[in-house]
Parts: C-alpha cells; structure tokens; sequence
C-alpha cells in the first residue's frame, strides 16, 4: 500500500473514515483544521456512507500542482484520464467533495447510496474516494 497522500486525511482502522472535525458549536466540517485553526475542534470520524449531492466529470487536465494520473514523467495531457467528480452529503454531518471511482456517469443517481474508499492516486499514493455501495458489493463477489 502507498502512503496516504496527507497523513491526516483518513484514520487508520481497519474500515478507515475520512477525519473531520466537531467545532465547539457541535458544527461538523472537513478537512480537520489544522493549526491555530484546530484550537478547541475535536478530531471526528466522518460517516463511512453517504449519498451522491452532486457530481461531474473533470474531463480535462487540473491546473498545476496535480500530480495525479497521466501527469508523471514523460506523461501530459495526451495521457490524462478523465474523472468523476462529486459531492456526497454524509447524513447530519457534512457534504464532501471526492472523486468517484467504480462508476460510469450514467450510472450515477440523484441521492445513490456511496461508500468511502482509499484508491491510489499516484505511484506513490493513496488518496480517497468515494463509490456507488453496489459497486462494493460487485468488486467482493
């Protein structure tokens, strides 16, 4: 497995969570805060399961400092891939903005159930991502 590509991003359990933050006020965000930031805020494991809000398809090259697929040496924007792009709202804490992965874009729904995943993001790292739960399912059988 590839380093996380920030340490703090997801905790380390055998089902890992993405790692928000409960404010004082009870309000939920994510990313934890860092820093200053992260005075008085408690580490919160986010939901593991949520539902798609919102998503796209990011059909063209980020701009500068992505270092993801078909953006390493000798590779460019003939080798870029595209990519789903969503927003999952985890129920009764907060929406997050993630990559979708094992998904098609008509196969994505208005409120279809997503489950948290670490994909790898480059040759030396994993991020995170979310999928469709029947895709979990599918890939385990």
């Amino acid at each position: 497995m590839a380093q996380k590509i920030d340490p703090d991003l997801w905790s380390d359990d055998a089902q890992p969570h993405l790692m928000g933050g409960k404010l004082p006020s009870g309000e939920v965000v994510f990313p934890m805060p860092q820093g200053d930031a992260a005075r008085d805020v408690e580490p919160y494991k986010l939901s593991r399961q949520g539902t798609l809000w919102s998503w796209t398809t990011q059909g063209f090259l980020p701009k500068e400092p992505y270092e993801g697929p078909g953006s390493g040496p000798g590779e460019g924007p003939p080798d870029f891939q595209q990519f789903l792009l969503g927003y999952v709202e985890l129920p009764g804490e907060v929406i997050v903005e993630s990559r979708i992965v094992d998904a098609r874009l008509e196969d994505l729904k208005l409120n279809m159930p997503m489950e948290f995943c670490v994909v790898p993001f480059n040759a030396a790292h994993d991020t995170f991502a979310f999928r469709p739960i029947n895709a979990a399912k599918e890939q385990a059988a």
